[in-house]
């Protein structure tokens, strides 16, 4: 067996399980209602926003807002950024901690498989699914770009902090599961860490603490420009390094249980 294998077996077994499909199905109808809702209220400015010189457009008060409303100040719950935070975790606490639980993991490095080849192989197949979920998301409001103006500079943006977003929280939902015994205290602990990553700089903050460090290390620090369309180097890094750090932590734990036999 292969990266390729274990990715394509991970890929079966994710579309058959009815979690998987039952979280597609939620959450792509909360966002196609949460896009008309934002369609009618652009739609319902547009008298408004034509009197503005320099007004926000299409991409500001539909595509970007779809994506996440927190961290864009939007007026509806739940874009795809606060879904994620709780829909990877959920897809992701089986990666590892199913195969510990169902006594299947020593059938693994029982093939030959090395610890690098099993994670990466369940990794890429979680963000198979969370990559085709991106796109039917994105699907939304470009529908409509043939009769609206689109700025697509600040939607590539947008996308490209989607996508560095969701292989993060992809990476450390695997390593959740990777140190965890049972599958539903993979997902608990997955969702308490990014929680964690995202509210570290406002917690601070509200005890007067206002560190370069901690603001380095919280989320919003980082995705929130991209949301804005101003892409960085530092902000790609930073995604990059966290995603590496939770998949390096998810094999060297593998390599200590294979050890342990």
């Amino acid at each position: 067996m292969s990266v390729l294998a274990v990715m394509r077996l991970e890929l079966r077994r994710l579309f058959v399980r009815p979690l998987a499909w039952a979280l597609a199905a939620f959450t792509l109808a909360e966002l196609a209602w949460r896009f008309v809702l934002l369609l009618g209220n652009f739609l319902g400015a547009q008298v408004r926003l034509a009197a503005l010189p320099n007004g926000p457009g299409y991409t500001d008060m539909v595509s970007v807002p779809l994506l996440s409303s927190l961290l864009t100040g939007g007026f509806l719950p739940f874009g795809l950024t606060e879904l994620a935070i709780f829909i990877v975790p959920l897809l992701a606490m089986s990666t590892l901690a199913g195969e510990r639980s169902n006594g299947t993991l020593p059938l693994l490095f029982g093939s030959g498989l090395s610890a690098t080849a099993i994670v990466l192989g369940k990794y890429l197949a979680l963000m198979a699914w969370l990559l085709l979920w991106l796109a039917l998301t994105l699907a939304m409001p470009l529908a409509l770009a043939h009769v609206t103006h689109f700025d697509w500079g600040k939607l590539a943006a947008a996308a490209l902090g989607m996508l560095l977003l969701l292989a993060m929280l992809g990476s450390i939902g695997i390593a959740c599961s990777a140190f965890t015994p049972h599958s539903a205290l993979a997902a608990v602990v997955g969702i308490m860490l990014v929680l964690a990553l995202c509210s570290i700089q406002l917690g601070a903050q509200s005890v007067g603490i206002n560190n370069g460090v901690i603001n380095w290390i919280a989320l919003p620090t980082h995705l929130e420009p991209l949301l804005r369309g101003l892409v960085s180097t530092a902000d790609i890094v930073w995604f990059v390094l966290m995603t590496v750090l939770a998949l390096a932590l998810a094999t060297r734990r593998l390599n200590a249980d294979k050890e342990r036999g």
